[in-house]
């Protein structure tokens, strides 16, 4: 075994010793010194920016590119595709699910004056990608201090505009929606090549020496809500009801006047009817009208008794009060 290590050792000897194989791996070496810097790769989520001797010429996508290395041109690459973040009011030590934050207080940046005089403490989340990576590197000296100075100054300001209610409960997506507007334009206005993506309210309460009597306040208005919302349930219920009875006794007059005034009608027109007939013939209609009523009169009397009218004397002849 170690005649076999001392013959391979010395084969390799006698190949360096070959001054041909010596020149070639020389000049490998330097060709691929000289040959290398000549390339650089831009990851997917990159883009790359040139400079030659300093002025920018060219921007350059992802993939193998060229370049014309020692100092005459410098190749600077910028995560286009990464989503940024800047916190404000709280900072996060690790995130995750089980995500640590710091104990230290912000209230720096999170204590602000509302429209009514009131203060309240805000934290929030910017997020951002970069749009125009020349502009990122070149227009503005510090992007993120300028993101988070323009971001403050902007939440101050939509805060100002709005009462303590508005803020910690009633408007929270309308500012966060309001603030990444206005943040955007004034970013564009600066040409920082800056894209924000979200605006996110994260915690938004009263100071901590006022935070017992804003949850009492808080308790009460709920209070009133949930009566005033039982109040409007009993009323959608009631009132419903007190009109469809409303309704049905106004058509029951109103079926009843019209009942009336049909009948009322009719009679008149029977009366009608019977004074014309009554007028064409008399006696026949006085015989007429004298035998309908007799039959409606028969038809509640219990005994009939028929009586010769040439008979004198007529009690003795009934026992009256034999039909009781």
């Amino acid at each position: 075994m170690k005649e076999d290590v001392i013959i391979d050792i010395s084969k390799n000897m006698n190949f360096l010793n070959n001054k041909k194989h010596v020149r070639a791996i020389i000049l490998f070496v330097l060709l691929l010194i000289f040959v290398l810097p000549f390339f650089f790769t831009v990851d997917p989520e990159e883009m790359a920016v040139v400079q030659r001797f300093g002025k920018h010429v060219r921007t350059v996508d992802p993939g193998l590119n060229v370049r014309i290395p020692w100092g005459v041109e410098k190749v600077t690459k910028v995560k286009v595709k990464t989503v940024f973040k800047e916190e404000f009011g709280f900072r996060t030590l690790s995130p995750g699910i089980s995500a640590r934050y710091s104990s230290r207080s912000f209230d720096e940046e999170s204590l602000m004056l509302t429209g009514d005089l009131n203060i309240a403490s805000v934290e929030w989340i910017v997020q951002y990608q970069i749009k125009d990576p020349v502009a990122y590197l070149f227009n503005v000296r510090n992007v993120t201090d300028t993101i988070r100075n323009l971001s403050e100054g902007t939440m101050r300001q939509i805060v100002g505009d709005r009462s303590i209610d508005e803020v910690i409960i009633l408007n929270r997506q309308e500012i966060a929606y309001e603030v990444r507007e206005l943040l955007q334009k004034l970013l564009d206005r600066y040409e920082t090549g800056i894209a924000i993506k979200t605006v996110n309210l994260q915690n938004v309460v009263p100071p901590d020496p006022v935070q017992p009597a804003f949850n009492e306040v808080n308790s009460a208005m709920q209070e009133e809500e949930r009566i005033v919302n039982e109040a409007l349930q009993e009323y959608n219920r009631i009132i419903p009801q007190a009109r469809g009875r409303a309704r049905q006794t106004v058509e029951l007059a109103n079926g009843y006047s019209i009942n009336r005034i049909n009948q009322a009608q009719g009679d008149a027109q029977k009366f009608i009817s019977i004074h014309n007939s009554y007028r064409q013939a008399q006696n026949v209609t006085k015989q007429r009208m004298y035998l309908e009523t007799m039959e409606e009169v028969i038809k509640k009397v219990n005994n009939i008794y028929i009586v010769d009218e040439k008979q004198q004397n007529l009690l003795p002849l009934l026992d009256l009060g034999k039909g009781r």
